[in-house]
C-alpha cells in the first residue's frame, strides 16, 4: 500500500559500469544482483543509440540499376539482401548504381528518419513499378545528417548481415536505482562496480591515469581560510582548449542516464561526477582576478549571481570560492554565472575538493538549490579521490576540447583523514545475523568491500574503513556490509511453532508482531509503512516537537507524534486512485521531546472506511460502523489474552466518539469516528475509524493463556436491555464495574451497544444502551428473578451516577 520511504533516485549505464568490471553477466542478472546486495533494482531500460536501433535494416547489394520507364528522376533496381530472390526496389537517389553496398528497409521495417516522424516501409507501387524496399540515405536512419544521396558502404560489407551488427551499434541498458541517503559511497558508477566486485568476487578496475604530466607553471595560488569546512582542495590549469561539442561518445554516456550535454568541458566535468562520485568545477581562467584562489565564508548580505542568473544575498556562513576580489561560485553547490565556461573560454581552471557535508547541506538548503554534486557533498564525498578525479578529468578535457595541461596539480590537505577503526566480533556478527559465517568468509567479504583488517586476534577483528564509506563507523555496521554481501536470501528463517505468546516472562516482541499482523491480514486488513517525518500542522502538542534541523522539504521537517494522519494521508491517496474501500495497519513509531530529552513509542495503528463488503446479489453493500473497529480492537485484544479492563470515552482529540481501553490508569488503545476537520486537512473522503494502540503497554500486558475446560451450559441465558440517561462525565467502564458489585454469580456479560449524545437530550447528558446476558448454571432463570435483578441494577445505577432509565 501507500508508503513514502525517502530515497535518492540515480541512472547506472551497463555499459559504462562494464568499463570497470569484468563480468559476462547479462543485464537482467546484474539487476538481479544488484538489488540483493542493497542496491534496489526499480527499473530497466534500454537505451538505443540512435532511435529505432536499425532494426529491420540490412546490408545489401545493389545487382541491377536502370532507368523507371514512367520517371526520369527514378530507378528501378535490384538488391541481393541474402534472403533468397534479389528484391525490387524504386529509388530516388541520384547515386545510385549496380554493385554498390547499402544500408536496406525491408518490408514491414519501422524507420527513423532525423528531423520527421517515423514511418513503416510497405511494399507498394510506385509509377507502376513494384518496390518491396527502401535503399537508405544517412538521415533516414540516423547514422548522419546528409540527404544528398543513399549511403554507399565500402565493398567489402557482407551482403546479409544485419545493419545493428555492421555498424556494431551495440544497445545500452539503464537502471534506475532507489539509492537510500546513506549509501552515497555507491552514488557513482564505480561505487556501484566496488559493491558487484564484492559480490561477485572479482576485481574492478579504475580509470587509466597513467597517460598525465603535470604542466611546468605553477600552480595558482590557493588560500584556504576555513580548514574546517573544506578539507581538501585540489587544482591545476589547463591552457588553449577550445569549447565547443562534445564528441558522439560522451554525449551518448550522459543521454543515457539523462544528463543533458551542454559543452565539451562541462560535459567532461558531469561524466567523471557520474564515473566516480567526485564533484569537479571548471572555472574560466582568465575571469580570475589577483591570480589566485580564496576558500572563505561569505559575508553578511554579499550578492552573488548563479548559473541561473538568480541574484543570491549570501549567508556568513556560506562557503565561497572567491579569487582576490570577487566570489567565483558557493563551494559544493552552485557556480557563479561570471566564472562558467562559456564558447569563448581558452583557458581553464580545474576544480576538485573535498568539502564538509553538513556545511554544503546547510547552504543548499538555505538558498534552495539541489544540484548533482551537491547531493553527493551532503551525503559525504571520498576525500581520497580528489587528485585522482582531477587528473582524469584533466586528460579528457584535452582529449575532446584540445589545450595541454600547464601547471602542476595543487594539493590543500593539511589534516589528511583517517580511515574509522572498528573492532568487530565473530560472535556478533553471527548472532545478530542469525547464521554461522565461517571466520573465513566473514574475512574475504570485509576484504572484498575495500575494508583492511589490520588484525585478527581472540575472535575479534580490528579493521581499517576507507573514508569514502561514511556510514560504516560502529561494528552493527560491519556486520550489516557483511550481510549484504553474504546475501539476505541465504539467511534462511527459522520457523517455530509456539504453544503460546508468552512462553516466557518477557514476550518476544517480534513473534507477538507478527502473531498480530497474521491475525490482521487473516481479517482483510492490509499493512502499510509510512515516513516518520511529517509536518508541524500535524503534531498534537508543537511544543513538544521534535524538529529537524535539515529537513529536506516543509512537509518533513518534523517528527510525528501520532500515527493517525499517516494513515488518512494513505487513505486520501487510495480514494484519489478509486480505491474507497480500505483496511489498513501499521506497526510504527511516534516521538515527543520532554524533560528528560526524546521519547520514541512503539504503536499499533487501525484504519477503516468504505464498505466492509462489496454489494452481493444476496445482500447489500454493508458500511464499516463503529462496531467494526471495536471487533478488530478486541480481536487483537483477545488474540493476546489481555482482559479485565477499564472502558471510557476516547478523548476528543482526534475523535468525534469512541471508546479507549485502560488498565492501572493507562491507555492501551482509543478507537473510535475520526473527526470531520481532520478528513478535510488530507482531503479524504467517508467516515473514516481509526484505533491507536500504545505497543509498549500492550507488550506489557501480555497475560500467559491458561487453558480451562468447562461443561456447555444446559440452561440457557437470558439477555436485558437497559437505556440510561447519565452525565457526560460517566463513562462504561462505571457503569460496567457497578453491575459486576451488583450481581457476581449470576451476570455473564455486560456490554453497551449504542452511546448517543445530541440536541434532544439535556446539556451535558449523554445516553448509554446497554445489554445484560444473565445466566444460571444449574437450574433456568424465571422472570422474577430476572426484574429482581434488573431493579437491583438499576437502583445501584441511580444512587452511584444518577442515572435516569429512558423509556424509549
Amino acid at each position: 500500500m501507500f508508503a513514502e520511504i525517502p530515497e535518492w533516485g540515480m541512472t547506472i549505464s551497463y555499459n559504462w559500469l562494464s568499463d570497470f568490471l569484468q563480468t559476462d553477466k547479462t543485464p537482467e542478472e546484474l539487476s538481479g544482483i544488484l538489488t540483493d546486495i542493497g542496491l534496489e533494482v526499480e527499473a530497466v531500460e534500454t537505451v538505443q543509440r540512435i532511435p529505432g536501433g536499425l532494426e529491420g535494416l540490412v546490408i545489401g547489394e545493389v545487382k541491377t540499376c536502370s532507368q523507371h520507364p514512367n520517371a526520369d528522376r527514378l530507378r528501378v533496381t535490384t538488391v541481393d539482401v541474402g534472403q533468397g530472390e534479389p528484391l525490387h526496389i524504386v529509388c530516388g537517389a541520384p547515386n545510385v548504381a549496380a554493385g554498390q553496398r547499402v544500408v536496406v528497409a525491408t518490408v514491414g521495417t519501422t524507420v527513423y528518419p532525423l528531423g520527421g516522424e517515423p514511418f513503416k516501409i510497405n511494399k507498394s507501387k510506385i509509377r507502376g513499378e513494384v518496390s518491396e524496399g527502401m535503399i537508405c540515405a544517412e538521415d533516414e536512419i540516423g547514422l548522419g545528417q546528409s540527404h544528398e544521396g543513399i549511403m554507399v558502404l565500402p565493398d567489402d560489407a557482407p551482403v546479409g548481415v544485419m545493419a545493428k551488427d555492421f555498424f556494431q551499434l551495440n544497445d545500452d541498458y539503464v537502471f534506475e536505482i532507489g539509492l537510500t541517503p546513506n549509501r552515497a559511497d555507491a552514488a557513482s558508477h564505480l561505487g556501484v562496480a566496488r559493491d558487484v566486485a564484492a559480490f561477485l568476487r572479482c576485481g574492478y578496475r579504475l580509470p587509466d591515469v597513467s597517460a598525465f604530466k603535470e604542466g611546468p607553471g605553477a600552480a595558482v595560488p590557493v588560500a584556504v581560510e576555513t580548514t574546517d569546512a573544506c578539507p581538501r582542495y585540489s587544482s591545476l590549469s589547463i591552457t588553449g582548449v577550445q569549447v565547443g561539442d562534445s564528441p558522439d561518445w560522451l554525449k551518448e554516456r550522459l543521454n543515457a542516464i539523462g544528463v543533458r550535454p551542454i559543452n565539451n568541458v562541462v560535459d567532461v566535468t558531469n561524466y567523471v561526477l557520474h564515473e566516480l562520485g567526485q564533484p569537479l568545477h571548471a572555472f574560466d581562467a582568465d575571469v580570475l582576478s589577483g591570480g589566485r584562489i580564496v576558500v572563505r565564508k561569505a559575508k553578511e548580505g554579499e550578492p552573488f549571481t548563479t548559473l541561473d542568473g538568480v541574484e543570491r544575498r549570501l549567508h556568513p556562513e556560506d562557503l565561497m570560492i572567491c579569487d582576490a576580489e570577487k566570489p567565483l561560485c558557493i563551494a559544493g553547490v552552485f557556480g557563479g554565472i561570471a566564472s562558467g565556461v562559456t564558447e569563448g573560454t581558452t583557458n581553464v581552471f580545474l576544480e576538485s575538493a573535498y568539502f564538509q557535508a553538513v556545511s554544503v547541506r546547510k547552504t543548499a538548503k538555505r538558498h534552495g538549490l539541489k544540484t548533482d554534486a551537491s547531493f553527493r557533498f551532503e551525503r559525504g564525498t571520498d576525500p581520497d579521490m580528489t587528485v585522482l578525479a582531477l587528473k582524469r578529468a584533466a586528460l579528457l578535457i584535452t582529449q575532446v576540447a584540445g589545450g595541454h595541461i600547464s601547471t602542476v596539480i595543487s594539493d590543500y590537505y593539511p589534516k589528511p583523514i583517517e580511515p574509522f577503526t572498528i573492532d568487530v566480533r565473530y560472535e556478533r556478527v553471527q548472532r545478530i545475523i542469525g547464521k554461522t559465517i565461517p571466520e573465513a568468509e566473514i574475512n574475504a567479504i570485509i576484504r572484498a568491500l575495500g575494508i583492511n583488517i589490520r588484525r585478527q586476534e581472540a575472535g575479534t577483528l580490528t579493521v581499517e574503513v576507507p573514508p569514502y564509506k561514511v556510514d560504516v563507523t560502529r561494528e552493527v555496521d560491519i556486520i550489516e556490509e557483511v550481510l549484504r554481501i553474504y546475501g539476505y536470501n541465504n539467511i534462511e528463517i527459522q520457523r517455530q511453532i509456539k504453544a503460546s505468546l508468552n512462553t516466557s516472562p518477557k514476550p518476544d516482541k517480534e513473534v507477538v508482531q507478527n502473531q498480530v499482523a497474521d491475525l490482521l491480514i487473516g481479517n482483510g486488513f492490509r499493512e502499510m509503512l509510512s515516513n516518520s517525518l511529517t509536518k508541524m500542522d500535524y503534531m498534537d502538542e508543537p511544543g513538544l516537537a521534535v524538529k529537524v534541523l535539515n529537513p529536506l522539504s516543509t512537509d518533513l521537517d518534523t517528527m510525528r507524534q501520532n500515527l493517525l494522519f499517516s494513515a488518512l494521508e494513505a487513505i486520501a491517496y487510495n480514494q484519489r486512485r478509486k480505491q474507497a474501500d480500505l483496511k489498513f495497519f501499521e506497526f510504527g513509531s511516534t516521538y515527543y521531546l520532554n524533560d528528560t530529552g526524546y521519547r520514541e513509542t512503539p504503536r499499533l495503528s487501525l484504519a477503516m472506511v468504505g464498505k466492509l463488503l462489496p454489494e452481493q446479489w444476496n445482500h447489500p453493500a454493508k458500511p464499516v460502523s463503529f462496531y467494526h473497529i471495536k471487533a478488530a480492537v478486541e480481536g487483537v485484544l483477545r488474540r493476546l489474552n489481555i482482559t479485565d479492563l477499564q472502558i471510557s470515552d476516547a478523548p476528543g482529540t482526534h475523535y468525534q466518539y469512541g471508546l479507549q481501553y485502560e488498565r492501572a490508569g493507562k491507555v492501551l488503545v482509543a478507537f473510535g469516528s475520526v473527526k470531520p476537520d481532520h478528513l478535510r486537512r488530507v482531503d479524504a473522503d467517508g467516515e473514516v475509524f481509526f484505533a491507536d494502540f500504545d505497543w509498549e503497554l500492550v507488550l506489557r500486558a501480555i497475560r500467559k493463556h491458561k487453558i480451562t475446560f468447562s461443561e456447555v451450559a444446559k440452561f440457557p441465558a437470558v439477555r436485558r436491555d437497559l437505556s440510561l440517561l447519565v452525565d457526560d462525565r460517566v463513562s462504561f467502564g462505571k457503569l460496567k464495574a457497578i453491575a459486576e458489585k451488583t450481581e457476581r454469580k449470576l451476570l455473564k456479560s455486560i456490554n453497551v451497544f449504542d452511546v448517543y449524545r445530541g440536541d434532544k437530550l439535556p446539556a451535558g447528558k449523554k445516553s448509554y444502551a446497554l445489554h445484560f446476558v444473565l445466566q444460571d448454571e444449574e437450574k433456568t432463570l424465571n422472570d422474577k428473578q430476572i426484574d429482581a435483578i434488573v431493579k437491583k441494577l438499576i437502583y445501584n445505577f441511580e444512587k452511584e451516577t444518577g442515572a435516569v432509565v429512558r423509556s424509549s
